[in-house]
């Protein structure tokens, strides 16, 4: 099949979360199985464009109420063949910031600057000659390639072309005012035609999940909380009435990157065969967090965006968080790397000053984060929501069991531990409240005192999980033929 990809991030070009990881696996994957795949993504101000390729002259794009011009560059995405096309307008993306700053933090001509990205495809397929089977769109910022394929541009050339659109984080939906809609570039009968409207505003999400031939999310069990009241935010009667063309399908792991065989972050490598390295990790951990040194006493591990949706304040806000609790009533050490919400910032700090047994990093730091997801003996991430989530998935595959809230790709990917066989990878809870993490935390904290074959068992077994991508792919590649029928009436089968 021929594949672009829409996005307004990816690695390793501009990130600021698992969107650009996502779409650069995806694409990856998709190459190593023969298909033709190409992504486009606007030219952002860090990037720099002496180190990209020009493509032609520049074209004018539908966007906003007067024709917008702008120009392509290109450069492979590193170590593959796979073309990146940059769209190049200084009045939108010569900024620091793709989404905001913290000055700004929603840009206000956010949804000009999403309509030049998504005109700016279709123009970019034209200059080409490359029509592509699929044109697959990620989060609110690409909404608007749906609804330009079902409304605008699906004839001529783009007649045999299908739209996936894949949620990332639904929680995130591009609603602005209405007095923004003639900077989207298309006619006033599509304000309802194409479900733009939302309470007398414009919803960019809403509308790519009207026009779709296809809807993706990053986990099974995400994609059946999006279509419930308490996980649709606003859209789930939506998708319930699309619910026949909505797939939940897992994100991998870049197994490169991710591999506690090889990773060359860690003091000592290691794997389910042999263990004993682990005990280096945990040992390096602890000396630089400023832990006592203990091979004696469990370590949980936390890495994590200080954001509501991570459960943070059920961990950390004053008189109400369980850490102090934890640390105070239980033989454990913590071990913290986050940022985020200035709140959360500076309440860990107030912990760590009178907590000897909890330390942490606030802001980021590659390699510590590898040092703690090896290093560590449990993992905590209660998060509110999780589409996917990354995290549990490299503790399980370190040989760290995770503990974790039963929601979205949490509960897709951990197994619950069975006291009376030692089986699962990991400890999992229901309700999002203190009382709940602590107790999950005091489950683990005891089987590891007093159930230490059942650790080890579930620790071999979490590390030889399938976590790769072959699965996520196979299971794209069918809901690319599915989008072809349902959108063009083609019979993939009849290619092969």
């Amino acid at each position: 099949m021929k594949i672009l990809m829409v996005t307004s991030e990816t690695v390793p070009f501009a990130k600021t979360g698992g969107l650009a990881d996502a779409v650069s696996a995806l694409a990856i994957n998709l190459r190593k199985q023969g298909h033709d795949v190409r992504i486009v993504m606007p030219r952002y101000y860090k990037i720099d464009r002496t180190k990209l390729k020009p493509i032609e002259t520049p074209v004018a794009v539908a966007a906003g109420q007067v024709e917008t011009w702008v120009k392509f560059y290109e450069a492979p995405l590193p170590q593959t063949d796979i073309p990146v096309y940059f769209i190049d307008h200084e009045l939108c993306y010569g900024r620091d910031g793709i989404y905001g700053t913290k000055v700004e933090p929603d840009f206000h001509d956010n949804p000009y600057r999403a309509a030049v990205l998504c005109h700016g495809a279709f123009q970019l397929c034209r200059m080409l000659g490359w029509y592509p089977d699929i044109m697959h769109a990620h989060d609110w910022f690409c909404a608007l390639v749906p609804v330009l394929l079902k409304h605008v541009c699906r004839n001529g050339y783009f007649a045999h072309t299908a739209s996936v659109f894949t949620i990332h984080n639904l929680g995130y939906q591009g609603v602005y005012g209405k007095e923004n809609f003639p900077a989207l570039g298309l006619d006033w009968n599509l304000y309802y035609g194409a479900g733009l409207e939302h309470n007398g505003a414009i919803n960019l999400l809403q509308s790519a999940l009207s026009c779709a031939d296809m809807i993706t999310t990053v986990s099974p069990t995400y994609a059946r909380e999006i279509q419930t009241t308490e996980g649709g935010f606003g859209l789930d009667g939506l998708l319930r009435v699309r619910s026949d063309c909505v797939r939940g399908v897992l994100n991998g792991c870049d197994l490169d990157t991710w591999n506690p065989s090889k990773d060359k972050l860690l003091p000592a490598n290691f794997d389910y065969k042999n263990l004993e390295n682990k005990k280096k990790c945990k040992e390096e951990l602890q000396k630089r967090m400023g832990l006592p040194v203990n091979p004696n006493v469990p370590v949980f591990g936390i890495v994590t965006r200080l954001a509501d949706q991570k459960g943070i304040a059920e961990i950390f806000a004053p008189n109400y968080g369980c850490m102090y609790s934890m640390c105070k009533n239980m033989e454990i050490q913590f071990a913290v790397l986050g940022s985020g919400e200035k709140w959360c910032e500076q309440e860990i700090n107030n912990l760590q000053n009178v907590l000897p047994n909890m330390r942490a990093f606030v802001g980021y730091d590659e390699s510590l984060s590898h040092l703690i997801e090896a290093g560590s003996d449990f993992f905590l991430m209660p998060s509110r929501y999780e589409p996917c989530g990354l995290n549990q998935m490299y503790s399980i595959l370190y040989g760290t069991l995770p503990i974790v809230r039963r929601t979205g790709g949490l509960a897709d990917t951990v197994e619950q531990y069975n006291e009376n066989t030692g089986d699962g990878t990991g400890f999992l809870f229901d309700s999002l409240t203190p009382e709940a993490v602590y107790n999950t935390v005091g489950w683990a904290t005891y089987a590891y005192y007093n159930k230490k074959d059942h650790i080890k068992k579930m620790q071999e077994r979490g590390m030889q999980k399938d976590f790769s991508w072959d699965r996520s792919v196979d299971g794209y590649v069918n809901v690319y033929s599915e989008a072809l029928m349902r959108g063009c009436g083609i019979n993939t089968a009849d290619w092969r």
